[in-house]
């Protein structure tokens, strides 16, 4: 039988696990590239090459550029055909992998940490030299288009990006990641090139890594592959970021023969680099999240949760925040039955006003813990690690270590909660977008009129 005492002290507590994470080493080479790592010693790492560029930086003619570049990204180098390319990537046992979202590009792979020479000096040639064919660019449009189609099969997609479109219409943050069909057709090799030439630049480049890595040897490896990539615009045109206005307002995509009404409605959240932003973080978390699978019923702890439990009002509802570079959406997303929509809304935009108004100890000192757990428990392995040591080094300059965000969610009070939510939520203009059966959805008027209370 195992002493209890001693069983407790196997195990690390959480404050000791904080202290105990690896520091992240930045280097910047003088081209401005930066170079961050977090070593621990396992036998795995993750290293990937986070690039400050999106569908944020396209404009209407050339809105998808960038997604059409992660899929050019694997069909060859110079160096190496596809082919040779995804033998490489195989013999040593590695998954390469991108993905690109409204502000950021990742090319990254999970490799054997003896592999990290080769896997540096491939993701190098994939960036810098793509071959970009005519013929891999003409495939890879069929490819992309039935991309496109899938993604209407995902309601939540749909309806987060319809949210985008009305939020900040008329500003490159409305645009959608994949971007139309009609671009998908008519993109050229010209397109892509002048993408690349424009955006990917060393200054906006962090080459990231997780896992067993030395940052010494990392460092040495970048100055290898990466010293080449230029830092200067042509004709100094350096792109900036443009304010993207939010616009409170509605998108309405009905169609009765969908089975269930996916709605989300937001608010103008905070920016990446906002303090605000861990008040907001708070706040989701008393409002947190639900699915009908869940067991609890009107025993869950979040009120909003308890109340769709027992009033049966939704199949599932979230708590979002999406944060850019100098905006955010702040909002629930909601999956009900048609008949649930009004009583759903009602509620959700009723613990809206729970936050600005009513929020109390237990509620915050609850949505604290809740936090902090899953803050820790998302960097479960080297690439969710190497992914927040990417975003963190695009978004704030540096890795914010989790000691310092433990203790900014620590020095959250009701108080607080109550005046940023305040300050972001109460009587302001929401954006709503809903696709399916949504002909209960209230008027645009009475979900603003929801927005505050007649009681001060």
């Amino acid at each position: 039988i195992v002493d209890i005492d001693k069983r407790g002290q196997a195990s690390v507590s959480y404050a000791q696990s904080l202290l105990g994470a690896p520091e992240t080493q930045l280097t910047t080479l003088s081209n401005g590239l930066r170079i961050a790592s977090e070593e621990t010693n396992q036998a795995t790492c993750t290293v990937g090459l986070w690039i400050g560029c999106g569908s944020r930086y396209e404009s209407e003619k050339n809105n998808g550029a960038g997604f059409f570049l992660e899929h050019m990204a694997f069909k060859g180098t110079k160096k190496h055909p596809q082919s040779a390319l995804e033998k490489a990537v195989e013999s040593m046992g590695a998954h390469l992998s991108a993905y690109t979202s409204r502000e950021h590009t990742a090319y990254y792979m999970k490799t054997l940490a003896k592999d990290l020479p080769k896997a540096v000096e491939l993701l190098a040639e994939v960036v810098q030299s793509s071959s970009l064919s005519e013929a891999d660019i003409e495939q890879q449009r069929n490819v992309v288009l039935r991309e496109l189609e899938e993604v209407q099969g995902s309601l939540q997609d749909v309806c987060l990006d319809l949210l985008h479109a009305t939020a900040f219409q008329g500003t490159p943050l409305g645009h959608s990641v994949l971007g139309p069909s009609a671009n998908a057709r008519t993109l050229t090799r010209n397109d892509l090139v002048e993408y690349i030439s424009s955006h990917y630049k060393a200054p906006r480049m962090v080459l990231a890594t997780a896992g067993g890595v030395n940052h010494d040897e990392l460092v040495a490896l970048a100055k290898q592959h990466f010293s080449g990539i230029s830092f200067e615009y042509e004709g100094d045109a350096v792109p900036v970021l443009s304010p993207c206005r939010f616009t409170g307002s509605e998108i309405r995509m009905r169609d009765d023969a969908l089975p269930l009404a996916h709605i989300a409605i937001a608010v103008e959240g905070a920016g990446a680099a906002n303090p605000d932003i861990v008040p907001l973080m708070v706040a989701n978390s008393i409002i947190g999240s639900y699915d009908i699978t869940f067991g609890g019923g009107k025993h869950l702890s979040s009120r909003l949760a308890r109340l769709a439990a027992e009033l049966n009002l939704c199949h599932s509802f979230q708590a979002f925040h999406s944060s850019y570079n100098d905006t955010g959406l702040l909002g629930i997303y909601f999956v009900t039955d048609k008949h649930k929509i009004e009583d759903m809304m009602h509620w959700a935009q009723n613990a809206w006003m729970n936050l600005c108004t009513t929020v109390t100890e237990s509620d915050v000192a609850r949505a604290k813990n809740a936090l902090k757990a899953s803050l820790v428990g998302q960097l479960n392995g080297t690439t969710p690690v190497c992914d927040d040591i990417g975003r963190q080094i695009l978004n704030y300059g540096r890795r914010i270590p989790l000691a310092e965000w433990d203790a900014r969610i620590e020095g959250v009070t009701p108080r607080i909660v109550r005046d940023v939510c305040s300050k972001y939520i109460y009587d302001k203009c929401p954006a709503v977008s809903a696709v399916g059966p949504i002909e209960q959805l209230p008027d645009y008027n009475r979900m603003r009129s929801a927005m505050y209370w007649l009681r001060f």
